[in-house]
């Protein structure tokens, strides 16, 4: 899509949709508010990553699971950190999320610690594989993925996707919009990147949203649409592709606004 002739009247709905739903009353069932409890942000970016990745599902199921693997932890960083593999096995041992398995958790927090000892933290790691030329950050996400995945001795399988592989890696995108933007909803904490090269998590929802907004004519939730979309977005918001993520999707998970109506609002039809 040639985001050059995109509607520019879709600025003023979309802004009226950030002003009413970017609030943290209204981020309930969104997994982003487990990253709130956590000040630092050495914790912050690894209960983020295991939220993220645990996003997909029932929305019951991943508060289950989420609650249940952060449970274990106590102070994340610090925990991950001195994690024995035998330790890990016995906690997360039975362990089921519909694909994922406790074998996927312990070779997670493996990698995840063998990145703390390499690097220090999860951002140093993820901002070492940021170049000056980036338009944006695939190319550092399949680093960071790669460095992961051999760090974790094991096949992630379906809980860490390679993001060069044409996949959205909508999970992935998630966890980067909490951890680079920060407003009232997403609580931010890496500050070496900017939310200019971020991707809108594209999932069938977001999908079925931007079809009907016209951001795209692809009918795959694939990397190229995300691109597509984002791209769309940048024309209206260039330093905050993904400002309106969050207040877009929350159309048709609650009462008191739909797909519809706001499509109404933006001069088209519903």
């Amino acid at each position: 899509m040639n985001c050059r002739s995109f509607r520019p009247d879709l600025k003023k709905p979309l802004e009226r949709l950030y002003i009413r739903y970017s609030e943290r009353r209204f981020v309930y069932p969104d997994p982003v508010g487990f990253l709130y409890p956590y000040a630092a942000v050495e914790d912050r970016e690894i209960v983020g990553l295991i939220a993220a990745l645990l996003a997909y599902g029932r929305v019951a199921q991943i508060h289950g699971s989420v609650a249940r693997v952060l449970g274990c932890l106590g102070k994340p960083a610090a925990f991950v950190r001195t994690a024995e593999r035998r330790d890990l096995e016995a906690r997360f041992e039975g362990f089921t999320h519909r694909f994922t398995r406790g074998d996927d958790l312990v070779g997670l927090m493996w990698g995840m610690k063998r990145l703390l000892e390499n690097h220090g933290s999860l951002g140093a790691c993820f901002s070492q594989g940021v170049q000056s030329g980036d338009d944006t950050v695939i190319p550092a996400l399949t680093v960071f993925a790669r460095r992961l995945r051999q760090a974790a001795r094991q096949d992630l399988n379906f809980l860490l996707p390679a993001p060069d592989k044409g996949s959205a890696c909508k999970r992935l995108h998630l966890f980067l919009r909490w951890m680079v933007r920060s407003d009232r909803v997403d609580p931010g904490g890496w500050s070496f990147l900017s939310p200019s090269m971020l991707l809108v998590p594209m999932d069938t929802h977001m999908h079925r949203i931007s079809l009907a907004l016209k951001l795209t004519r692809r009918r795959q939730a694939d990397l190229r649409t995300a691109l597509d979309v984002t791209s769309a977005f940048r024309s209206l918001s260039p330093e905050d592709p993904v400002r309106y993520d969050f207040v877009l999707t929350r159309l048709g998970m609650r009462n008191d606004g739909s797909l519809k109506a706001f499509l109404v609002d933006c001069g088209g039809r519903a």
